[in-house]
């Protein structure tokens, strides 16, 4: 199993990269937000990959962060979601977007994505509502510890606050708060702005 490859960036045509490991050229399949993150031709480049094995062809996946990685895995696991589907969900949402719209159980902003229709949109929120605690989804996972005021926003959006509001809260509430009395302040001042 190939888990990473590093190597030079030779070609990059959307969503496929040509990356040169030790001469041997390698083609692999992007999502559009590791894409964007690419460096410049002739630059070298770490990727973490998922290689899929048929009978009449190999594909590699390559991801930027493994949190993607993990991600991509756990979409190709649901029924009816394919290698290439799950390349457009996380071409379409980040990680993170991905992570708020099960929480939120939000089919909609899932719908917005080419290729996701609503019934495939719905399967996806049922399916990955009880993996959310898995590295897999959960972006915060793969890098240092939260920190109260992910926590707070987290605990918000699951609430059903938006972004803005859940930003606009942190704002407004002590920096030395814990994550239960923030969790309080934020609640009591977004119901006096609603």
């Amino acid at each position: 199993m190939i888990g990473r490859l590093t190597g030079t960036l030779l070609e990059k045509h959307p969503p496929q990269v040509l990356l040169d490991v030790q001469g041997v050229g390698y083609e692999i399949d992007v999502p559009m937000s590791t894409f964007y993150e690419l460096p410049a031709l002739g630059a070298k480049l770490t990727l973490h990959i998922h290689l899929v094995i048929r009978e009449d062809l190999h594909l590699l996946f390559g991801f930027a962060t493994e949190s993607e990685r993990q991600t991509f895995r756990q979409l190709i696991k649901i029924s009816g979601i394919g290698a290439r589907t799950a390349l457009a969900l996380l071409s379409g949402l980040s990680v993170s977007d991905l992570h708020r719209a099960v929480s939120a159980q939000n089919s909609a902003q899932l719908i917005k994505v080419p290729g996701i229709g609503k019934k495939t949109a719905e399967r996806l929120l049922l399916e990955l509502r009880d993996k959310l605690g898995s590295a897999a989804i959960n972006p915060d996972h793969s890098s240092s510890a939260p920190t109260p005021d992910s926590d707070i926003v987290n605990a918000l959006l699951s609430l059903g606050y938006n972004d803005r509001e859940a930003g606009w809260a942190i704002k407004q509430i002590s920096a030395a708060a814990t994550v239960s009395d923030g969790i309080r302040q934020a609640l009591q001042l977004l119901s006096k702005e609603r």
